[in-house]
C-alpha cells in the first residue's frame, strides 16, 4: 500500500459511515436525530447568520431545534438571538438555554462571566470543549441539530467531523473570486472524510434597489452555480445584501426575519 492510499484508508476510517473508533456519545439524556454542520472556508462571510437561519426555519416547522456553536474563539450566535443569560449544570450535565422560541444553544459565550473577553485558548482545549458540548450537554430530544463551526478546515472542523454523526455540511461563500478556491478546500475536505455537501449558500450575492428592484451584483458576478456544478453540488442559494437582516442580527432578533427568500433551499437539503 503506498502512503496515499494509507493516508487514504485513515481519513476512511474516520468518516461518517466507517468503525466509529473516534466518534464521542451524546449525552446519556439526550436523542439528536440530525446533525448539519454549517462551514465556509473563510471569516466573514455569514456562516452564523445562515446557521441562525436554518435552525429559525426548523422551528418554525415544528421541529425541535439546537443550535451547537463550535466558534469558540469567535462566538455569535447567542448576540443573534438576543441571549445573554448564562447556562447552569449539574456535576454530569451542562443545559443548554433557550431562545425566545425555544431553540436550544450551547456556546461559549454562554459559560463565560463576560463575553466580551477574548477566549485565548490552544487548538487542544478548543476542541476539548466542542467535544464536551456534545458529549455534556444535556439536550434533550432533538430533530435537527446545527454546528455553527469557525472558518477553514482546522482542528475544530475536524474534531466535529471526527467525533460527531454529521448527516451534511452546508457550506457558506461570498461571490470574491479569492473565495472560490477557499471554498474548493472546504468541499475537498468534507469529501476525505466521506461527509456530503448538501448545499452551497453565497452570502451577500447581490443588492435589489427598494426603487427600480435592479439586482447589482456588488461583489462581483455570483459563482455560486459553478462552484457547485463543479463538484456535483446540486443545491444552492443566494443571499442578498440587506440591511435589515443586519439590524436584526445586531439587535438579536434573528429569529424575526421572512426566510422565504431561503425557505427552497432549506426544504430541498432537508429531504
Amino acid at each position: 500500500m503506498t502512503d496515499e492510499e494509507k493516508q487514504q484508508a485513515a481519513e476512511q476510517a474516520i468518516a461518517r459511515n466507517m468503525p466509529e473508533g473516534l466518534r464521542k456519545v451524546c449525552n446519556a439524556d439526550s436523542d439528536i436525530k440530525k446533525v448539519i454542520g454549517v462551514m465556509s472556508g473563510k471569516g466573514g462571510v455569514g456562516k452564523s447568520f445562515i446557521t441562525s437561519l436554518m435552525a429559525s426555519i426548523s422551528n418554525k416547522k415544528g421541529l425541535k431545534t439546537a443550535i451547537l456553536d463550535a466558534d469558540i474563539t469567535g462566538p455569535s450566535i447567542p448576540k443573534a438571538f438576543g441571549v445573554h443569560k448564562k447556562a447552569f449544570g449539574t456535576e454530569t450535565s451542562i443545559f443548554p438555554v433557550e431562545t425566545a422560541s425555544g431553540i436550544k444553544l450551547m456556546s461559549i459565550n454562554l459559560l463565560v462571566e463576560n463575553e466580551a473577553e477574548p477566549v485565548i485558548w490552544r487548538g487542544p482545549v478548543i476542541g476539548g470543549a466542542v467535544q464536551q458540548f456534545w458529549t455534556d450537554v444535556m439536550w434533550g430530544d432533538i430533530d435537527v441539530m446545527f454546528v455553527d463551526m469557525p472558518p477553514g478546515t482546522g482542528d475544530v472542523p475536524l474534531t466535529v467531523f471526527q467525533s460527531m454523526p454529521i448527516d451534511g455540511v452546508i457550506i457558506v461563500t461570498s461571490p470574491q473570486e479569492l473565495v472560490e478556491m477557499i471554498v474548493s478546500k472546504a468541499v475537498i475536505m468534507t469529501g476525505k472524510m466521506n461527509i456530503p455537501v448538501l448545499g452551497i449558500v453565497e452570502n451577500m450575492s447581490y443588492f435589489e434597489c427598494p426603487d427600480c428592484k435592479k439586482k447589482h451584483e456588488i461583489f462581483g458576478p455570483s459563482r455560486v452555480d459553478s462552484i457547485a456544478s463543479a463538484y456535483g453540488i446540486e443545491c444552492t442559494a443566494r443571499i442578498p445584501i440587506n440591511s435589515e437582516f443586519a439590524a436584526c442580527v445586531d439587535s438579536g432578533n434573528v429569529e424575526n426575519i421572512n426566510t422565504e427568500f431561503i425557505d427552497d433551499f432549506y426544504n430541498t437539503i432537508m429531504n
